[in-house]
């Protein structure tokens, strides 16, 4: 298992091992070894059809770290820089996730995320270092021209929530929050 940086400071790729045989397989995800500055406290999973597209969400005052990894299928995994201090604020990273190639994708705070499923199923499972909090919850239009994100063709799935996000130029406009 390695840990591999990204041109985000930050955000890092782990690489997991697979360890297959004639029974199925055996993956390690994470070793707390590799990501040491990790405090997990909230685990969860979501589970999405071909053509789901979740996001970008993000927490403005519980903001969280977010370890992601995909259990089943596969995804376009897309996370927005929101660190107002960062030099690369605003920028995105794409990069995909999936059960065969292992790579599980480690966001720092402040980022927002989302992805797009591939597959027929897709189940994800996050790892949070806070809790969920809905009266902190926002999130970035997935198309807003201003952030350039090139998302998979095919047929979009989308939440009225998500349908209703933030502009990135109203959210640099109207929102301030502090990364912990």
């Amino acid at each position: 298992m390695k840990k591999t940086s990204t041109k985000i400071k930050g955000l890092f790729i782990v690489h997991g091992i697979r360890f297959n045989d004639n029974r199925g397989y055996f993956r390690e995800i994470f070793k707390e070894k590799i990501l040491k500055q990790l405090n997990l406290k909230f685990w969860c999973m979501s589970k999405s059809k071909r053509g789901v597209l979740r996001g970008l969400h993000l927490q403005l005052k519980s903001t969280q770290a977010k370890f992601i990894s995909v259990i089943k299928g596969r995804i376009t995994d897309v996370v927005v820089d929101l660190r107002p201090k960062s030099l690369t604020f605003g920028k995105h990273y794409k990069i995909e996730l999936s059960e065969k190639n292992c790579k599980s994708l480690f966001i720092p705070a402040g980022f927002a995320h989302g992805f797009y499923a591939l597959e027929k199923e897709n189940i994800i499972f996050y790892g949070n270092s806070n809790y969920r909090s809905k009266n902190s919850e926002t999130g970035l239009l997935w198309n807003d021209k201003d952030l350039k994100i090139k998302w998979p063709r095919g047929k979009k799935i989308i939440s009225k929530k998500d349908m209703s996000n933030l502009s990135f130029s109203d959210f640099k406009k109207k929102i301030k929050f502090k990364i912990k």
